[in-house]
């Protein structure tokens, strides 16, 4: 590794341990900020237990720095303010797991180590530390049918002129049997026979994980091991649900967070209904299910493909985190997360401002050209907007401000039937996950 190689890896590594001195005051999620009454329960059921793993694992010395962090697919670095709230309940394939999610620190050579055993070293470093701290803090009978992961890690190429490659995200869904089993087990090959039957995924994809080896197992030989015992079907590019918002087993989550989406509401859902309470009546909630979401996602994939090639620079849509549908407390959404090409200075601005602006000066002018692209069948409830802000120099990082807006009232407002407040009033606004009221003409 030569001298530059050494100074980044070295800037990541003393700008990981900063940020955990600075997570360690966070408070852990809150029970309020949950919607859903299952998740809502076992937060607050267990919510001394989970500020203990915290501690616990902010007290811990990984081979290198290790940071909770509830969204992976927001770089540390270039985040405003670190939500180091990596610990939840969430839902995942109508199942309730306690997940854990952060960042950890390598930044592996993409040339030397294989995907499998960049994944493979950051299982043994990460995953399994942070298992042994859970049996610690959290009872075996923990009132939910799993235990997963998400940790995000740099893959770098030296090939590039880029330092990085980009970033990997392993994400690893246990039973809860098989969680606290796999710990009595000291060799690979027990290891690897839970493994086998449980969830893995690689940057949203299913990956047959190999302890140990430089290539993976063969996912098709596998079949349906993962269907037995532990109740888990194979690994499937569904999405793990926070308490607030849907996020993906990559970076096609972001708030990310993040880390944080349902099942029953992606893998969580969102902390507030998508329709306003007071035009439920005129739009009534359908029951909605995971089958639904990926039968229609499957469905409209060949065009929502096509929207992020052939029209993603127009309207600015994010690569990482393509057009997906998901669930929102039992409603069916279609994601679509946008780079703001608008920039803001945090010291001479409010988040409301900045909400404000991101909607009448960059959103709402999309939406007329926006909208006419996308499927003409399109059977969701609501499309929600993450839009990506940076604020000032590198080192203040970004927030991301999420517009999420029934379909109806979206069509209204291109008609110029509404006016863009009228579909304000009608649509939840968050701002890094937090609920917000926006008066826009108030901010201005």
């Amino acid at each position: 590794m030569n001298c530059g190689k050494r100074s980044l890896v070295h800037a990541l590594q003393t700008l990981a341990v900063i940020l955990l001195a600075v997570g360690s005051a966070f408070a852990q999620v809150s029970p309020g900020e949950i919607a859903n009454p299952k998740l809502k329960a076992a937060e607050q059921e267990y919510l001394p237990q989970l500020r203990s793993l915290q501690h616990s694992i902010n007290d811990t010395k990984f081979p290198l720095p290790f940071i909770l962090t509830r969204y992976v697919g927001l770089d540390p670095a270039r985040q405003a303010s670190l939500d180091t709230r990596g610990i939840e309940f969430v839902y995942f394939q109508n199942r309730i797991l306690l997940k854990t999610s952060g960042f950890y620190s390598a930044a592996f050579n993409s040339q030397q180590l294989t995907p499998n055993e960049r994944a493979s070293r950051t299982f043994q470093e990460v995953v399994i530390p942070i298992l042994h701290l859970v049996a610690k803090e959290i009872p075996a009978d923990v009132a939910c049918d799993g235990i997963a992961f998400e940790i995000a890690y740099h893959a770098r190429d030296p090939r590039k002129d880029s330092d990085f490659e980009g970033r990997e995200i392993l994400a690893v869904v246990l039973d809860r049997a098989d969680a606290f089993a796999l710990l009595s087990e000291s060799g690979d090959e027990q290891r690897q026979a839970i493994l086998n039957r449980s969830g893995v995924y690689l940057d949203a994809q299913p990956f047959a994980l190999a302890l140990g080896q430089k290539d993976t197992l063969n996912l098709e030989a596998l079949g349906d091991l993962g269907s037995g015992d532990a109740g888990l079907p194979r690994p499937s590019t569904s999405a793990i649900v926070t308490s607030t918002r849907v996020s993906f087993a990559n970076p096609r989550l972001v708030a990310t967070v993040l880390s944080s989406p349902v099942q029953a509401p992606p893998a969580g859902i969102l902390a507030a209904d998508i329709v306003n309470p007071s035009v439920a009546a005129a739009e009534p909630k359908s029951a909605a299910s995971p089958a639904d979401a990926e039968r229609l996602q499957a469905q409209y994939q060949p065009q929502l493909d096509a929207l992020l090639s052939k029209d993603g620079a127009q309207f600015h849509l994010v690569e990482y985190a393509p057009p997906s549908i998901a669930l929102d407390r039992k409603r069916l959404v279609l994601q679509l997360t946008l780079r703001n090409s608008l920039a803001f200075e945090k010291s001479t601005s409010s988040i409301y401002k900045r909400a404000a602006q991101s909607f009448d000066l960059f959103l709402a002018p999309q939406l007329k050209a926006l909208v006419p692209k996308l499927p003409d069948d399109l059977q969701v409830d609501a499309l929600d907007f993450s839009i990506l802000n940076h604020l000032g120099n590198e080192k203040d990082g970004s927030e991301a401000v999420e517009f999420i807006c029934p379909l109806k009232a979206i069509r209204s407002f291109v008609e110029d039937e509404i006016a863009g407040q009228d579909l304000i009033n009608q649509s939840v606004v968050l701002v890094n996950g937090v609920r917000i009221r926006l008066d826009l003409e108030l901010v201005e």
